[in-house]
């Protein structure tokens, strides 16, 4: 039989507990780390947790995730587009990444998908997809291709 939130996208602003408990987990975790709430975040946690960022990067705990992130920004915060769940514990999030790079200046608008394998209601694995690194590249050509001009 096919689970009744099976396919179920939640748009933000709807209560994701009431169509879909992993979702709700998993927008808990997500707002816990924005939060740097880690001790949450870390109750949501599986044992094995494993999480993998763009460049193949694998950690295995939340201190791991921001010693790495330190020298990519301050600080980067998630608006989500939806979260979509298809059954087995996975469940995806979109949405876009604003924040600040580490010189301060801002950014925005860039997209995500956040892939995240629960079991027993705590997240064992997350898989991240972003558009950072690309949109860094394209900074830093325009700023060359500005400064060669002047």
């Amino acid at each position: 039989m096919t689970p009744p939130h099976m396919g179920v996208q939640i748009p933000e602003g709807q209560d994701p507990a009431q169509a879909a408990p992993e979702i709700a987990i998993v927008r808990a975790f997500l707002r816990a780390l924005e939060a740097r709430d880690l001790a949450r975040a870390r109750a949501l946690l599986a044992p094995g947790f494993a999480m993998t960022f763009p460049g193949g990067v694998r950690m295995q705990s939340l201190e791991e995730l921001i010693a790495w992130a330190a020298p990519r920004y301050r600080f980067v915060k998630k608006s989500f587009e939806r979260f979509e769940t298809c059954g087995g514990g996975v469940v995806y999030c979109f949405g876009t990444l604003a924040g600040e790079w580490p010189d301060g200046r801002p950014f925005a608008g860039i997209r995500f998908i956040d892939r995240f394998e629960l079991s027993e209601g705590r997240i064992l694995r997350q898989d991240v997809w972003n558009d950072l690194a690309e949109v860094r590249l394209r900074q830093a050509a325009e700023a060359a291709s500005g400064e060669s001009s002047a």
